[in-house]
């Protein structure tokens, strides 16, 4: 069964183009021309990859990106935009694209990705869904959302419980405080605030308190490390 490929573009040449190319390649293509319908037909999940302009009528192509991450649904995205600044690439990113290519592109770079971003996506379907992590006699339940330590049952709030999952799931490397912003609190930009370092505090005391060795390290001037180890 060949592989489907929706494509969200504007511009009728391109849009030709593109269909042309990738069915000549042994791919399915189905076309929109603007945002809304791109996230109508996106949101029936039956595509392999989707492939978007930036710049389109009635819903750009991020918010298209965004509303599509927010259903829930996790079909590879890659966006083309004529805009090429490293700020406009940080922005496609964000916003939740896997990939995103400057036009004028060369078609083989574009085969080329979309060949990557596929690869990737049939790895993350075959690999095993994890429900625990350890890090040490550290121990996550990430379904009952449970954490212990040595057997010692540590309650958490929602938000402590989100903040060790993620220093767990980056377990032996520092981890920055822009990063936990960006993903714990959703903070693209510095609030000027020591909120991360509080909710530190707080999840290493119950980690901590009553346990022989530390296990939540500061790093100085770089962010914090979980690790059984203080190297």
């Amino acid at each position: 069964m060949s592989r489907k490929i929706l494509i969200v573009e504007d511009d009728s040449s391109t849009a030709a183009y593109l269909a042309k190319g990738l069915s000549e390649g042994g791919y399915s293509v189905e076309s929109a021309r603007d945002g809304r319908d791109g996230l109508f037909l996106a949101s029936e999940g039956i595509f392999d990859l989707i492939i978007a302009d930036r710049m389109l009528p009635g819903l750009d192509g991020l918010s298209m990106v965004s509303a599509i991450r927010a259903a829930g649904i996790a079909t590879p995205v890659l966006v083309l935009s004529a805009l090429a600044a490293v700020d406009d690439r940080v922005d496609g990113l964000k916003a939740g694209a896997d990939d995103y290519l400057c036009k004028p592109f060369s078609f083989a770079e574009l085969s080329a990705r979309i060949e990557a971003l596929m690869r990737r996506s049939d790895r993350a379907a075959t690999e095993p869904t994890r429900t625990r992590l350890a890090v040490g006699d550290l121990e996550i339940d990430l379904l009952a959302r449970h954490v212990t330590r040595a057997g010692r049952s540590i309650p958490l709030g929602a938000r402590e419980f989100n903040l060790l999952e993620f220093l767990a799931r980056h377990a032996g490397q520092v981890v920055t405080r822009t990063m936990m912003l960006e993903k714990i609190w959703n903070y693209h930009f510095d609030p000027g605030s020591n909120v991360v370092d509080v909710h530190i505090g707080r999840l290493r005391r119950k980690l901590e308190d009553g346990f022989a060795s530390p296990i939540l390290h500061t790093v100085r001037g770089a962010g914090y490390r979980l690790a059984a180890d203080p190297a």
